[in-house]
């Protein structure tokens, strides 16, 4: 394994959020750095995921890329990275073209979900994949794309998505492009 999500903990119970944001932020940056210094002897990047407060989880204290940047800034550790899962960023900002171009040079990981149910790419909601797909294409991005949704029958049946796209795109199974005409 090369690359770890480090956590960024909860606020705690009770409390409010903008009280205790600087003592947490503090917390977390002497964290990462650690973190960081742990990781580079092993060649491994650490990962920083936002988590959207609206819904999953409303005390996590990562909630935006644009916070996670701020960060990472702070941080100033070259292997350490924003895990970005368009899930959350879409519940928290929208805007995904921008945040796409804005954070790529700070992304290690990019993870997806349909929104709202939070089920396969290709099942009804707001995001439109296949122009994601090209975006993070033509961005250059190169790293996987992790499946972090809940699909609506059993795993094969929903990675179904998977294999229409590679089919639109001209790819056979085994990742070799058709001939074209």
């Amino acid at each position: 394994c090369c690359r770890i999500h480090l956590l960024a903990g909860r606020v705690p119970q009770g409390a409010d959020r903008a009280a205790v944001a600087g003592e947490m932020e503090a917390t977390f940056i002497e964290n990462l750095r650690h973190a960081a210094d742990l990781l580079a002897q092993e060649d491994m990047v650490g990962l920083v995921e936002p988590i959207n407060s609206r819904i999953t989880d409303p005390r996590y204290f990562l909630n935006t890329p644009q916070q996670a940047a701020a960060i990472l800034e702070k941080v100033g550790r070259p292997n350490l990275k924003l895990q970005l899962d368009l899930f959350h960023c879409q519940i928290m900002d929208g805007n995904l073209t921008r945040n796409l171009e804005t954070y790529f040079p700070l992304i290690g990981h990019i993870q997806i979900a349909q929104v709202p149910g939070r089920h396969e790419p290709d099942s009804p909601g707001e995001l439109n994949f296949p122009y994601i797909f090209e975006l993070l294409e033509s961005l250059g991005y190169t790293g996987y794309v992790g499946c972090e949704y809940a699909p609506k029958g059993d795993t094969v049946e929903g990675l179904g998505w998977l294999r229409s796209y590679w089919e639109s795109r001209g790819v056979q199974p085994g990742g070799t492009r058709k001939a074209t005409e």
